[in-house]
C-alpha cells in the first residue's frame, strides 16, 4: 500500500503563486509515476501534471503548460507542484496521485487539498 499526505493548499489571489507538496509513505519503491490531478465543482477529475519515478519524464496538461512545474525529491519521497500565474480557472480540490503498473496499473490517492484563486 502507499499512502499520500498533500499539503500547501490556501487561498491566492489571481497571478499569485503556490507550491503543493505530495509526501508518499509505505510501498512507495513500487510507484512507477506520480501526479496532481483536480476537481473544480460539477467537472470530472482531470491530470494537471504527472512525473516518472524513474527517469523524471513530466506530463503537464495544456492549460498550465508554462504556469506549473511538477518535481521530486527521491531523498524525501515528496513531489511538488509549483503554480505561478494562477488564475481563478484553477481553483479546485487537488489530488495527489502515485501509479503503480504491473499487468494493470494501480492508483493511490491523497485526500485532497483545496486551491482558490480569487479574481
Amino acid at each position: 500500500q502507499v499512502q499520500l499526505v498533500e499539503s500547501g493548499g490556501n487561498l491566492v489571489q489571481a497571478g499569485g503563486s503556490l507550491r503543493l507538496s505530495c509526501a508518499a509513505s509505505g510501498s512507495i519503491f513500487s510507484i512507477n509515476a506520480m501526479g496532481w490531478y483536480r476537481q473544480a465543482p460539477g467537472k470530472q477529475r482531470e491530470l494537471v501534471a504527472s512525473i516518472t519515478t524513474g527517469g523524471g519524464s513530466t506530463n503537464y496538461a495544456d492549460s498550465v503548460k508554462g504556469r506549473f512545474t511538477i518535481s521530486k525529491d527521491n531523498a524525501k519521497n515528496t513531489v511538488y507542484l509549483q503554480m505561478n500565474s494562477l488564475k481563478p480557472e484553477d481553483t479546485a480540490v487537488y489530488y495527489c496521485n502515485a501509479k503503480r503498473w504491473a499487468g494493470l496499473v494501480f492508483d493511490y490517492w491523497g485526500q485532497g487539498t483545496q486551491v482558490t484563486v480569487s479574481s
